[in-house]
């Protein structure tokens, strides 16, 4: 399905209410697996947790081996490893779609085996569909690399407060998207779990059970990220309110909130949890620069909202952008060169020049199965009519997006 947007202003004042973090939703879920006593609230509509939910309650109805296809959930693939790999079940076999056999699973896969736990590569050494046959874990000590993902120490994290003896993880190298693990380790020390994290050592000691108790997911941040680029690219005094937001979030893209300052987008946190944006003041500087090594993910969002308002951005910290659903740096650099942006792009960085030029009308934006790139190019609509792509790729984390968009004023034509 293509998403043909017409250029469009979107009504002053609305509110919108946004599911779970994705990314904290698939984090209780396993642990809910671990602890059955743990209840979790708000949680994510994604494709991605529809996945992990599936995988985690469904049950070999024999010995034989158990196929489990989490399809484009990159998250699902790595905390579903630790997790397969402390039950001692027949085999399970871990696979995805196309693109999530190209995406590495390696360095995770050698700390599993540190433990002791056997798997084996079904196909392309490194990379999905992986072997796991599951036992009980005593070994409690794991070395590797930090710099590539960080879903690969919170996969570990996750499951060590159920590995008999705990888990020592010993981290090389500068770590990547810190925000993420200290969202993990957040969570844990919530349930009551013991941890300790200093330089590059983290230490999670074991526990048997949890009290029974509710835990409330926040909602997502990263589809926040959109609304921000919404009302950047609005009118002067547009304001949408989103729910449910915490002024502490464990969330990296919580950094939105200080960054989009620099569009003349201000954050109010209301008493009832809500966020409210609004347009303010017109963009601050014809070039920002930001380190995204925190908050990857944020990244195509805020490229697409410098070029709409004709600003440029140097935007660095961006290595692991290029083993997400697509390869984000090239495809930004495609994509936004269609629309007219003089941008280059390195290993770990993007830069956008300025433009005063409008972006072309029309524009059809290849997604590349990657849900954010859909959706970070929608706002432009905002300045022309254009085309978004495979637009149904959008449930993978924000079902509710394009009915979302409809409901400020955006007209969307299917097709």
């Amino acid at each position: 399905m293509n998403a043909t947007l017409k250029k469009t202003t979107v009504y002053p004042q609305t509110t919108i209410k946004i599911t779970g973090s994705k990314s904290e939703t698939n984090r209780l879920l396993l642990l809910k697996a671990l602890f059955p006593n743990l209840h979790v609230a708000n949680i994510s509509n994604s494709d991605d947790s529809e996945a992990m939910q599936n995988a985690l309650q469904e049950k070999a109805e024999s010995s034989d081996i158990r196929i489990v296809d989490i399809h484009h959930a990159g998250t699902a693939m790595r905390f579903l490893t630790a997790y397969f790999a402390t039950k001692a079940l027949s085999d399970v076999v871990l696979t995805g779609s196309q693109r999530m056999q190209e995406r590495p699973i390696q360095i995770l896969v050698e700390a599993l085996q540190q433990l002791g736990v056997e798997i084996t590569y079904e196909k392309n050494m490194g990379y999905p569909p992986i072997r796991i046959k599951g036992k009980k874990i005593t070994a409690n000590e794991v070395t590797l690399k930090a710099d590539i993902s960080s879903q690969y120490i919170s996969a570990l994290l996750l499951i060590a407060p159920q590995l008999e003896n705990g888990l020592q993880l010993n981290l090389e190298g500068t770590i990547t998207s810190m925000p993420y693990l200290k969202m993990t380790l957040a969570l844990l020390e919530e349930l009551g779990v013991s941890t300790h994290f200093e330089g590059n050592q983290i230490i999670v000691k074991p526990k048997a059970e949890v009290a029974s108790q509710v835990v409330t997911v926040e909602s997502d941040w990263s589809s926040a990220s959109y609304w921000y680029s919404i009302i950047a690219l609005s009118e002067m005094g547009t304001q949408v309110t989103l729910s449910s937001y915490k002024k502490n979030s464990l969330q990296g893209d919580a950094a939105l909130a200080e960054m989009y300052q620099k569009f003349g987008v201000e954050t109010v946190f209301n008493a009832n949890h809500s966020i409210t944006l609004s347009k303010i003041k017109g963009a601050l500087d014809e070039v920002v620069r930001f380190e995204l090594n925190n908050s990857p993910d944020i990244a195509q969002t805020i490229a697409v909202t410098c070029f709409g308002l004709g600003m440029g951005c140097d935007l660095y910290g961006l290595h692991t952008l290029k083993i997400k659903e697509t390869d984000r740096l090239e495809a930004l650099q495609k994509e936004l060169s269609k629309l007219g942006a003089a941008i280059s792009v390195t290993n770990d960085s993007l830069h956008l020049k300025v433009s005063k030029e409008n972006p072309l009308e029309n524009v059809k934006i290849a997604t590349y199965q990657d849900h954010r790139m859909a959706m970070a190019f929608a706002p432009l609509a905002l300045k022309v009519p254009i085309v978004i792509e495979e637009a149904e790729v959008v449930s993978k984390s924000y079902p509710d997006f394009w009915n979302d968009l409809r409901n400020v004023g955006f007209t969307i034509e299917e097709n």
